[in-house]
């Protein structure tokens, strides 16, 4: 093999998982986009309705027989890691109606640090303590964060708000971070799933009761469903294929080639990315504080990550 060709070789995980980022980032610009018309549960259930139709077929054509070795309590599991997905997308997409771009992402992001310290409770592995550093690096972010939507910096002084724990902002700041929450339960029971389902089945399985619960909540809500503009519906298709599908598709594969050090790093491009095109498209950027509180979130989960990645590079 020429050192040209294995050169190419090395290049295209990083080159996907940079796609992969960008493509990810989308997301939130979409479902601003889609919230002109459209609620956060029919964004949500679009969403994860898009990726099963394109998932499933495939899965059952390629990969049926995995399905056939899940017991009850390995779907019970599937079931559970569905729900908690419905419900991260629900609380997410529903704090973008609230909260700016920047601190919903950044809060939202905050998952493998929840992972981590529910992982003893829930999987009974033990917690490092780069895990707790980090969390408490990324709780005082978090709440930097929060003050940004009710504080201001005016002529030098911090200006705050008489009812500084209440309004729009910090409510949509809650729900991006129960959307956390609910992303380190799917994570969690999905865990021992993936090791009886292959990429494609498992995510086939997952997305399917996701979309099949959120789905259902939107018809017993008897939301409206077929009155939207074309573009509203264009905006929701865009989300199921390009963050959804496409930009996880390439990140997941990407991380099959890459080190465990770049792989901590690459916690750090979806938000950043996700600003800078709110900047751009919907001309929205962070404040002062949000910024600071960004900063403090995404190096506590650098911090938090650490001691895996160290572990994971000596393995």
């Amino acid at each position: 093999m020429s050192a040209e060709h294995e050169s190419k070789k090395n290049y295209q995980p990083i080159i996907a998982s940079s796609l992969g980022i960008l493509f990810v980032s989308t997301a939130s610009i979409f479902i601003r986009f889609a919230q002109d018309e459209a609620s956060s549960m029919m964004i949500a259930s679009g969403r994860l309705l898009v990726a099963s139709l394109v998932l499933l077929p495939w899965a059952l054509a390629k990969h049926r027989q995995q399905y056939h070795t899940l017991s009850s309590g390995d779907i019970t599991k599937g079931v559970l890691s569905g729900l908690f997905l419905a419900l991260h997308f629900t609380c997410w997409i529903t704090s973008l109606e609230y909260t700016s771009v920047a601190s919903s992402v950044v809060l939202v992001t905050t998952t493998p640090l929840w992972v981590a310290i529910f992982s003893p409770l829930v999987l009974k592995e033990s917690i490092r303590k780069s895990v707790i550093i980090g969390l408490i690096i990324s709780i005082t972010g978090g709440v930097i964060v929060g003050l940004g939507n009710a504080c201001e910096f005016i002529d030098g002084q911090l200006i705050c708000q008489e009812q500084i724990f209440s309004g729009k902002g910090m409510l949509g700041n809650l729900l991006a971070l129960v959307g956390a929450w609910m992303a380190a339960g799917y994570m969690m029971m999905g865990r021992q799933l993936r090791k009886k389902l292959n990429t494609i089945t498992y995510a086939a399985f997952v997305y399917g009761i996701a979309a099949l619960l959120l789905v259902s909540a939107v018809l017993l809500r008897r939301e409206s469903i077929f009155s939207y503009r074309g573009e509203t519906y264009l905006w929701i298709l865009a989300l199921g294929l390009i963050p959804q599908l496409l930009g996880h598709s390439l990140f997941n594969w990407s991380l099959k080639y890459i080190s465990a050090a770049y792989v901590s790093l690459t916690l750090l491009g979806e938000p950043i990315g996700t600003i800078i095109l709110a900047l751009i498209f919907l001309k929205e950027s962070p404040t002062l504080l949000e910024g600071v509180g960004a900063v403090l979130i995404l190096i506590g989960i650098v911090v938090g990550s650490f001691g895996r990645t160290r572990h994971a590079s000596a393995a």
